[in-house]
């Protein structure tokens, strides 16, 4: 079965209003096994509304309209959705009781138009709101010859998630038997293109599970996708595929189930009692913030400094000053002495340095903006990594931190 979700408000349209229920509707009808195949945002204007609730109504198993349930002009959701599915709206008596005894509790007057939301459409259950004026309810109706559920929520988060609970039971009755399993595996410092020519020969063969290949900076994520009679057989599916791609990419897999690059590093230090510590120059924190954002992280990450200056760079890291002077900041030798250094100077068994030009000045000719050096000391020697980082300056140095982060994960798990 497929789902589609329709958020309604001219304001959601706007910069300023975000809709953020549709994520938690998309959970809860994941849980059934029932997948969502669209989400519409549609503003108040009546006509625009019934062509969007008649589409909806036609392709999908079940609608759930969220939004335009309240007692004002431009709350039309009722009526639009009434006129797509060609039947009445009728006055539900208990419906406008509650309102009365609502208002008279706050020995506030009624308005008249409130009156409005006690519209119920033919054939209809009212879901009684707890925390608002605005009730929902829903109807099932047969269009095109198959039968389909359009539910009607309010919009406000706090009232259209207990009104969600009310409705499960009845969704459970509606959709048949079906299961959903998802992974997520994660490819560290490789281009999507080269990722799906890996994975493309491996999942196109598997028609039972859905594959989404998205990409960010320093990382590609893996998705998964399979439905069964039964978790077990779901899950079945998506392991079995996710098996495959992870023997394809080897190393090159940092998470199969979907932990950050941070965690998975973290994890390995700990397993091996070593520490870390860094010294960063462009990416100014950005590193250490992403480790100390784990719980626990004090167990293995030693601490850091962030080493903009050059006079801080040989005052905290040790790195001499004509390494400075004949290489320049930017450089595969200061890497490696600051990453040596805050080893050093912090007794740490692993340190990193990362010193780059992340823009939008600072360039010059034989040094452009995105160049990043990234190097990794432990009692073994020191290695290092040069690359040329793609974007402006928020992402050169988010990607400076994943190759940080996975020459890290490389060197402690060789």
């Amino acid at each position: 079965m497929h789902a589609e979700i329709i958020a309604i408000g001219s304001e959601l349209l706007t910069p300023f209003k975000q809709d953020t229920n549709s994520l938690f509707l998309t959970e809860k009808l994941n849980l059934l096994g029932v997948s969502v195949a669209f989400k519409v945002v549609v503003g108040d204007e009546r006509a625009h509304l019934v062509d969007v609730a008649r589409n909806a109504t036609k392709r999908s198993d079940i609608v759930i309209f969220m939004g335009g349930l309240g007692p004002t002009e431009d709350d039309l959701t009722r009526e639009c959705v009434a006129e797509a599915l060609s039947i009445s709206l009728h006055p539900d008596p208990e419906q406008i009781a509650a309102l009365y005894t609502r208002f008279a509790a706050r020995q506030i007057p009624m308005p008249q138009n409130n009156a409005k939301q006690a519209d119920l459409l033919d054939g209809a259950v009212m879901l009684r709101n707890s925390r608002g004026t605005a009730p929902g309810q829903y109807v099932v109706r047969e269009v095109e010859g198959r039968r389909r559920m359009v539910i009607l929520l309010p919009g406000p988060p706090q009232e259209l998630k207990p009104m969600t609970e009310q409705v499960m039971p009845v969704l459970r009755e509606f959709v048949p038997p079906n299961h959903f399993a998802r992974r997520m595996l994660r490819l560290a410092m490789i281009p999507e293109s080269q990722a799906d020519a890996i994975a493309a020969p491996i999942y196109t063969k598997r028609s039972d599970v859905q594959t989404t290949i998205l990409a960010s900076a320093g990382e590609v994520q893996l998705h998964l996708l399979a439905s069964g009679v039964s978790v077990g057989e779901a899950q079945a599916k998506v392991d079995s595929l996710a098996d495959d791609l992870d023997a394809a990419f080897g190393l090159t897999v940092y998470s199969t189930e979907g932990e950050p690059l941070e965690e998975i590093v973290g994890l390995h230090l700990g397993m091996r009692g070593l520490t870390l510590a860094v010294a960063e120059s462009c990416t100014g924190g950005m590193l250490g913030q992403r480790l100390t954002s784990l719980p626990g992280s004090s167990r293995w990450f030693v601490g850091g400094a962030i080493v903009y200056s050059n006079e801080l760079k040989t005052k905290f890291c040790g790195v001499p000053a004509e390494l400075i002077e004949q290489h320049g900041a930017v450089s595969k030798e200061v890497a490696r002495a600051m990453a040596e250094g805050i080893r050093v100077v912090s007794g740490a068994s692993v340190g990193v340095g990362v010193t780059g030009i992340a823009g939008p000045g600072g360039a010059t000719e034989d040094k452009p903006v995105g160049l990043v050096y990234v190097a990794v000391a432990d009692e073994r020697g020191t290695e290092f990594v040069e690359r040329n980082l793609p974007g402006d300056r928020e992402l050169i140095r988010r990607w400076a931190t994943q190759q940080a982060l996975d020459l890290v994960r490389r060197r402690i798990t060789e």
